[in-house]
């Protein structure tokens, strides 16, 4: 693991590194907040995974979640969104919701795309793994969060792997992404046609097919431009009450999609992970 900066940050260390993945075959960038702590302490993670055309830098950037986690004793962690590199597959067209930067948190079947795009397996075992050697986190108390294709990976995730996240949460997640276009565009070309296969990687779907979780907090602004097509939250709102899943759904009036609103949000999400991943604790 390379270090590529360090910066002092509200009693903290924010770190950017870079590393040879094994899972995609690339380099992968990935930033990490650390707060003060005691020697030998452990401290809570929490997971965030960005949006469509996003990398590492835009939540480390733009979040403004350092203040919040040093005074709740996280360690926060962002990876990047997809493999990147010289022969990693894009988007014949290039666009912006398909391809490098949008690997929707699963690990592609179909080629070209299946070598390298394999962000599920990256998430959930191999950064974690590194991180857990290189800095001093509890890998018993994770939670996990992200914003919009990254909402999309959090809840998914975390439906999957209640066992690993003990807390979960998302702004303007893509809940449903097999009935809305940027989910079809993605799930089909990483996936193939079989829509069964898109079951495990859709929050709306994996719910109905009796997958759950604690309880689940989501803020949406009910000014977000892709509100009605692309994100839909009606339909997990539908999919907890049926299943008896606590859901904290909060519409946010006049805000929209960017990172204006998800670091006016940042600190209560924290606070509801450190509640959950602190338990009696603190």
């Amino acid at each position: 693991m390379e270090t590529v900066s360090t910066n002092r940050a509200y009693g903290g260390t924010q770190g950017v590194y870079r590393h040879a993945s094994a899972e995609t075959g690339t380099p992968m960038v990935f930033s990490v907040f650390v707060p003060d702590h005691a020697p030998g302490v452990k401290l809570p993670v929490v997971w965030y995974l960005s949006g469509l055309t996003c990398t590492h830098a835009n939540v480390t950037d733009k979040g403004d979640y350092r203040r919040a986690c040093a005074e709740l004793g996280l360690i926060f962690v962002a990876p990047d969104t997809s493999p990147r590199g010289e022969g990693v597959p894009d988007d014949a067209a290039g666009a912006y919701d398909f391809g490098l930067g949008a690997g929707f948190y699963v690990d592609a079947t179909e080629a070209p795309f299946d070598a390298n795009y394999r962000m599920y397996s990256y998430v959930t075992e191999e950064l974690p793994a590194l991180v857990a050697a290189n800095f001093p986190v509890d890998m018993a108390r994770q939670g996990i969060t992200g914003h919009s294709m990254g909402g999309h990976g959090a809840l998914t995730l975390a439906l999957r792997h209640p066992e690993q996240y003990l807390s979960v949460s998302a702004f303007a997640p893509i809940v449903a992404p097999g009935q809305v276009p940027w989910g079809e565009k993605a799930l089909g070309g990483y996936l193939g046609p079989d829509r069964d296969a898109w079951r495990q990687h859709d929050a709306v779907a994996l719910i109905e097919d009796g997958a759950s979780v604690g309880a689940i907090l989501v803020d949406q602004g009910d000014a977000d431009q892709f509100l009605v097509e692309q994100l839909r939250p009606e339909l997990l709102a539908a999919a907890c009450e049926a299943a008896g899943i606590p859901l904290t759904l909060r519409m946010q009036p006049g805000y929209d999609h960017s990172y204006y609103f998800i670091s006016t949000f940042m600190a209560d999400h924290l606070a509801w992970h450190a509640a959950r991943l602190y338990g009696d604790d603190r």
